[in-house]
Formats: structure tokens, sequence, C-alpha cells
């Protein structure tokens, strides 16, 4: 008997929401531990009872995950884009955002960056702070989510179509008031998540998707908050290359296996030197190059 194809709409240990192409939605689990998948991969699965059982995890064209020292964590699978979004206030995280931009760039995902609550104090100095991602070439929008959900969706909308973007931020940036500006039955899909998930029984997902249009084209995927984002993914001897401000630097440098970090001659640090580099750009790549470097067991 064929298998049915579905998608990962919502997880929460070994049980998955998966969403059929009827678009019924049935609890699944996994056919023992081989069987690995997260929210956005497509899978095929068994009827098994009133539920499913996932039989087997299709190609994923990317996924988005950090790693530390001691395990890893996945956010999302086939995405397209990723949007981090930071606020006026509370004070950016600016290592949390370059971590995850360069989490992005090496699992081949497009990103931007959405700086909300523009209409608070603090803005000015956030636009500021985020000044060298801009000249990196890292699109950064702004908004004031709350005060003007028209005008946000009328920013967002172009961004948003035809693709799966995943939502990223720490608390307090406003990305649970931009998912119900944005998705307009936003507490019903999760309640049909949790209500597959078992009557509340499973309140917690690692992410949700949440469809954008009746037609099933556009998703946005909203991911628990996070303080920590490990990149031990990454060998500190590739760190560079996934840091496009240093990138563009290194590209000059004619030192042999050069790390950036010392050395006269080097174009990364002559570059600082001029102001050509942010010094918080290059304190922040060096602060990852000795992470990245320290023994791993």
């Amino acid at each position: 008997m064929a298998l049915n194809t579905g998608l990962v709409v919502g997880a929460h240990g070994r049980h998955f929401v998966v969403e059929a192409a009827d678009r019924r939605r049935v609890l699944c689990h996994r056919r023992g531990k081989k069987v690995d998948c997260v929210v956005g991969d497509r899978v095929q699965w068994d009827a098994a009872g009133d539920g499913g059982v996932i039989e087997a995890v299709l190609p994923r064209r990317s996924l988005l995950w950090r790693q530390d020292r001691w395990r890893s964590k996945s956010f999302a699978a086939n995405i397209d884009t990723l949007l981090v979004i930071v606020a006026a206030a509370p004070p950016m995280a600016e290592g949390l955002l370059a971590r995850a931009l360069i989490a992005a760039a090496h699992a081949g995902i497009a990103s931007q960056v959405l700086l909300n609550k523009v209409d608070l104090p603090g803005a000015a100095a956030a636009r500021a702070r985020l000044e060298p991602y801009r000249r990196m070439g890292v699109p950064v929008l702004e908004a004031s989510v709350k005060q003007d959900p028209p005008g946000t969706r009328m920013l967002l909308a172009p961004l948003l179509a035809d693709r799966v973007t995943l939502l990223l931020g720490a608390s307090g940036v406003g990305k649970s008031t931009l998912i119900n500006v944005l998705v307009t039955d936003a507490a019903a899909q999760v309640g049909e998540i949790s209500q597959a998930l078992n009557a509340g029984r499973h309140t917690t997902t690692t992410t949700t998707w949440y469809w954008l249009d009746d037609g099933h084209d556009a998703a946005v995927l909203d991911s628990p908050g996070f303080q920590e984002f490990g990149l031990q993914q990454i060998e500190a001897a590739d760190l560079a290359r996934w840091v496009p401000d240093v990138a563009g630097q290194a590209a000059h440098c004619r030192l042999v296996n050069c790390t950036h970090r010392s050395g006269a001659g080097c174009a990364v640090r002559a570059a600082a030197e001029r102001g050509e580099l942010a010094t918080s750009r290059l304190q922040l790549y060096e602060q990852l190059y000795e992470e990245l470097s320290r023994p791993r067991y």
C-alpha cells in the first residue's frame, strides 16, 4: 500500500502534527528513533488507528539549526527566508542576531531583519547598531507592529508572498504581536495543532506553522524564544566566509592561513583600523573564532 505524503506543522517530543494532502491534521509518531523530523518537513506516513506513523522524511531543501558543545537543536526545515525580529526595547542582543544570520548563511537561507517598535525613544540607538548589517547587505526593515498593523502588513506582504518564512526573535520584541497581525486566524490554527496534540496535554511546540493564505502558497513559522545560539556546526577556519563584512575584507588578505585575529598585513584588521569594518563586528568575529576553536568532546 502506498504511503501518504504530508507536512509537519507542529511537534512536541515524539508527537507530530502532520497536515495531509486533504488538509486534515493527523497526530503521528515516528517509526523508531532513526526517523528524525522537524516542523516544515515533508514526510511519508501511514495511518495507524486514529493517527499515523511517520515512516520517512523526504529530502530537505534547507534546515536551520544550532549546535552547542553538547547537543543540536533544529528550528525548522524547508524554509526560504529567515526574518530576525529585534526591537528598540528591549535592547538588541547583537550576539544572538549575528549568530542567527551566520547560521542561516551556513544553511543557504536568505535573511532579513525587522526592527520593531520604532515609535519608541530607543529607535535611533537601535538603528545605529544595525547600520553595520545594512552596510554588509542585510535587508533591514522598520515597523511599529502594535501601533501600525496595516502599515506592517503592507510592508511585509511582498516579502512573505509565495514562500516559507521563519520568524526568530528574543522575548519581548513583539513576535507574537506580529503573528497576530499577519495571520488573521492565528488562534484557530494554533487551536487545531493543540487539539491534534491531544486536547492540550502537549501545549508547547518546537515551532508552529501558520498558513498566510487560503491557497497555502505562503506560510510563516513561529519559533520559541531562545537565549543562546551555538554555532558548533561551523569550523573555526571557515567562520570568516559566513560573516559577510569580514569575508569581504578577507578576500584582500595576502597572509597565508590568516585567522584575521592578529598579524601585520592582515587586510581585515587594516580595514578595522581605517573604519571600514566596525570594531564591534571584528570583536564579535574574534569571540566566535575563540569559541569555535575550543576542543570539542
